[in-house]
């Protein structure tokens, strides 16, 4: 007999059982590195997962948050020195945004350039993507928007440069650099210099700061970073048939200050079964699934990895109170 301590997914199921027409996780890539994830340890899985449909639209609300500094002090970056960073666009650009979202932020950028000719959003999630890249059209209808559909992280084929375009520069807001470890943002970096040869990288970098800021911003008071957290779960049920209890997980984010990152888990409440593709994975009380790292950066530490991957340091836009940054990375020819 089950104590309170482990609890069944499912009365009167076991949780390894499966039913047939259930989904298939080994067929997508979510269900391979959610498996992977479970029976693993430490258990952790990559933070672009997060965004589906529901997940783009839980972290939209995140960047209105009053607890929430990164997405209001970049903007506010941004829109301050938009003539500035236009100039070093130049005239007739192509934009590509890494993990484009909501398409907020390259409304400062297109208002500011000398016509731009093509913008190349790129989001995991097709269907938000559209929607926010549909709404562009609508306001720029003499930009040509070519919306992609895919993993950024890794390989990425771009369309071929507009023609009688200018130069081609990425746009990659937000710190989401932060979410890849050192060895990660190395990578991409150097795949981001490879395809944007002879242009520019526009990055947004977190700096480092005082642990409460941090804190605050990652649990904020409505709920909703938590809320965002735990729809992965609710993600998986929907998608891979598993048989997560929302209400026995918890949120849990804290700043890792030796490592200069802030993590997010979920934290199992009680001892219990997990089932997934007919195999049953269980959490001990207090045992977590790592979700994200959000590594937070130096000036100096984001210029020195920029010139690993091979880019050119330019200017670099802080704000007042030193919480962001924003770096022109000038690409090799």
């Amino acid at each position: 007999m089950l104590t309170r301590n482990l609890i069944n997914i499912e009365a009167g199921r076991d949780p390894g059982d499966s039913t047939p027409g259930e989904p298939d996780p080994s067929s997508s890539p979510f269900g391979r590195d959610l498996m992977a994830a479970l029976g693993s340890r430490p258990r952790s899985i990559s933070p672009k997962y997060f965004y589906d449909a529901a997940g783009s639209q839980l972290f939209d609300r995140i960047c209105e948050l009053p607890e929430y500094y990164p997405t209001r002090t970049e903007l506010r970056i941004l829109a301050n020195n938009a003539p500035e960073i236009a100039a070093q666009i130049g005239s007739r650009a192509e934009i590509v945004e890494f993990g484009a979202g909501s398409l907020r932020k390259v409304r400062l950028l297109l208002d500011a350039m000398k016509e731009p000719a093509r913008y190349v959003p790129i989001d995991i999630s097709a269907e938000h993507l559209s929607q926010s890249a549909a709404a562009l059209r609508r306001d720029y209808p003499g930009v040509d928007v070519q919306p992609v559909a895919a993993d950024y992280t890794g390989p990425l084929r771009l369309p071929a440069p507009a023609a009688r375009a200018g130069r081609r520069v990425g746009f990659f807001p937000g710190s989401t650099i932060g979410n890849f470890t050192p060895q990660e943002a190395l990578r991409f970096l150097l795949g981001a210099a490879e395809s944007l040869r002879g242009g520019a990288l526009l990055l947004g970098a977190d700096l480092v700061k005082d642990p409460a800021v941090l804190h605050a911003a990652y649990n904020d008071a409505q709920g909703i970073t938590a809320a965002f957290n735990l729809n992965l779960l609710e993600r998986a049920n929907r998608e891979l048939g598993a048989r997560f209890v929302l209400g026995q997980f918890a949120h849990s984010a804290f700043y890792n200050a030796p490592e200069r990152r802030i993590e997010m888990h979920l934290v199992s409440l009680v001892r219990q079964q997990i089932a997934l593709a007919g195999q049953s994975h269980e959490f001990a009380e207090g045992e977590t699934l790592h979700t994200e790292n959000s590594y937070k950066f130096t000036v100096e530490g984001l210029r020195a990895l920029a010139v690993a991957a091979g880019f050119r340091p330019g200017p670099v836009w802080i704000d007042a109170d030193r919480l962001f940054s924003v770096h022109w990375l000038h690409a090799p020819g």
